[in-house]
């Protein structure tokens, strides 16, 4: 009896240390930064800043958000500090570009985290990835890239517009000419217009709308496919989605582990082992800005997509990538390699 007492009593106590701790965990916080791992003006950096606007409005104490910069190794030093050098308290979290989850799968190289451990946030939006051409190129439509194949812009190696266009060639066997080294979806989009190329493959959605809303009103590109899982901007009707491109389930399988990465799009994650309560609390705070309406009025003047994507859904998607066999891993490789490669 006398054990069964003493046992009853650590039990309690430790349940009241861990009420204690989520208390704690779901106190006001002084500051809340967030690592953005791009440099300022992009799309990442864009909507980092908006949500740091409005989240403080969320979070007990409404404390000040900071958004720090941290460039470098692809989106890594951003992640890799989150996960090993940052608090574990929930004060700093991270966005970082949609490829960093999946490449650990392809390259582990400079990669100090595991996706699996990182506590999913959200994303503001999911995005689409386009192949285009410009309106007087005779490449209209998909029959048409299948038969001519064409010349398109890219920024470099590891990038969308690079490992898009190889995926577009490899397993829709198309072929396709990268012109590297353009710095930008702007510079690669001048190049579309002045003629120096037929067009891109994998100029993102965000990019196009509303930077050349023109072009779009004006019917000034040619959509050809639409990389991405879901249903993309109304605009785009009638315009296939890659998956829509291939009949086998194999191939269909392996495009839904390349373009995973597009639903999660502006990722946005806390430490592993950020406290219960702090990380639900953190959770609910994001999901409530992005239905927040001076947060939406803010970003429908700046032509800023918002479709949520939430945590839950964020978590499956990695977890179901991290799933793929060996065999399936090998073939993901061999999509993003360069033919002959």
């Amino acid at each position: 009896m006398a054990r069964s007492r003493i046992i009853k009593a650590a039990v309690a106590v430790l349940a009241f240390s861990t009420a204690g701790l989520d208390q704690a965990a779901a106190q006001s916080y002084p500051q809340l930064t967030i690592l953005v791992g791009s440099p300022t003006g992009g799309s990442y950096d864009l909507y980092a800043r908006v949500i740091a606007r409005h989240m403080g409005r969320h979070l007990t104490g409404t404390p000040s958000i900071v958004v720090q910069n941290l460039p470098g190794g692809g989106g890594y030093a951003a992640v890799n500090q989150l996960a090993n050098t940052a608090p574990k308290d929930g004060s700093v979290i991270a966005t970082f570009s949609r490829a960093v989850p999946m490449q650990p799968l392809i390259d582990k190289t400079g990669v100090h985290f595991d996706p699996q451990l990182l506590e999913w946030i959200g994303s503001p939006s999911d995005e689409v990835g386009l192949a285009l051409s410009w309106h007087k190129s005779p490449i209209k439509n998909l029959a048409d890239l299948r038969k001519n194949g064409m010349t398109v812009a890219s920024t470099g190696p590891g990038t969308d517009t690079n490992v898009f266009a190889r995926v577009v060639a490899n397993v829709l066997g198309i072929k396709l000419k990268l012109v590297s080294g353009y710095r930008g979806a702007a510079d690669m989009l001048l190049a579309v217009e002045r003629g120096e190329v037929d067009g891109a493959v994998g100029i993102s959605w965000a990019s196009l709308w509303p930077n050349r809303k023109d072009w779009v009103e004006n019917n000034q590109v040619n959509f050809l496919i639409q990389l991405t899982l879901q249903d993309g901007h109304e605009r785009l009707k009638g315009v296939p989605r890659i998956i829509d491109a291939v009949t086998k389930q194999e191939d269909r399988d392996l495009l839904e582990v390349i373009f995973a990465r597009q639903t999660m799009a502006y990722p946005y994650a806390a430490a592993p082992g950020v406290p219960a309560a702090r990380l639900a609390a953190l959770r609910q705070a994001f999901a409530a800005t992005l239905t927040d309406p001076e947060f939406l009025a803010e970003t429908q003047k700046s032509g800023m997509a918002v479709k949520p994507v939430t945590a839950d859904q964020m978590t499956a998607i990695v977890k179901r990538v991290y799933a793929s066999t060996p065999a399936m891993i090998d073939r993901v490789k061999a999509a993003m390699s360069a033919p002959n490669e």
